[in-house]
């Protein structure tokens, strides 16, 4: 079949030969019309005749580690982009932007959210806590302390939204919110290492130091309880 194929092809070039077209005219008509083909139609494109939108602006106040604050916002920005570029607290950081690495953790009314999924102008009114309000060089929060005690960070970089999703996570554990691992929905959860892996399974540290994090938290744990 091949054989026959080629043969009935080599026929069909010699017959556009005879009527004077080269096989480079025939390469240029088929690539021609390959483009004439594929390039989009723009007989039925609709004309842009309205100019581009500008953003809808909306104000927000809410108050952010203990001080209010009042931002007029593009009602896209994310609590993250909020935080970070427009506040300039930066000890929260951009990671993957999309919810699955937990460097952007920050608490909203004693809850740990990721800041990236969270449009700023959702949280009116909100208590607000980053790094930068648990503590300061000068006075650390115990779980800041922990984490330098114990090596709980070597990059850094996810260290602001580990300490803040520990801090928030010892207090779902005393309020007595169960996790996938507690023994019963109605018992309160006690401090474990299966439940700390559990609860920080949404933090990712890509230096590897979980055994040293979970350490920190333990002894912080230990101090509350």
């Amino acid at each position: 079949m091949p054989a026959i194929a080629s043969l009935e092809g080599a026929a069909c070039v010699d017959s556009l030969l005879k009527l004077g077209i080269t096989r480079r005219e025939l390469l240029k008509a088929g690539a021609a019309s390959a483009t004439a083909i594929a390039a989009p139609s723009v007989a039925f494109a609709k004309p842009q005749d309205d100019p581009p939108q500008p953003p809808v602006m909306a104000t927000v106040a809410f108050e952010v580690n203990g001080k209010p604050e009042t931002l007029e916002l593009d009602t896209r920005t994310s609590l993250l982009d909020a935080l970070r570029e427009h506040l300039h607290l930066t000890g929260t950081k951009k990671g993957c932007d999309h919810g699955q690495c937990g460097a952007c953790t920050v608490m909203v009314d004693g809850r740990r959210i990721n800041a990236c999924l969270s449009l700023a102008v959702m949280h009116e009114g909100d208590r607000i806590t980053t790094i930068e309000g648990l503590g300061t060089p000068q006075k650390l929060h115990p779980m800041q302390a922990a984490f330098i005690k114990h090596d709980g960070y070597q990059c850094g970089y996810c260290t602001p939204g580990q300490i803040c999703s520990a801090v928030a996570m010892l207090g779902e554990i005393k309020n007595g919110v169960p996790s996938l691992v507690s023994d019963k929905l109605t018992a309160r959860p006690k401090v474990s290492a299966e439940e700390i892996r559990e609860r920080m399974s949404g933090n990712i540290c890509r230096c590897g130091a979980y055994s040293n994090i979970v350490d920190a938290i333990v002894e912080v744990a230990g101090r509350s309880a």
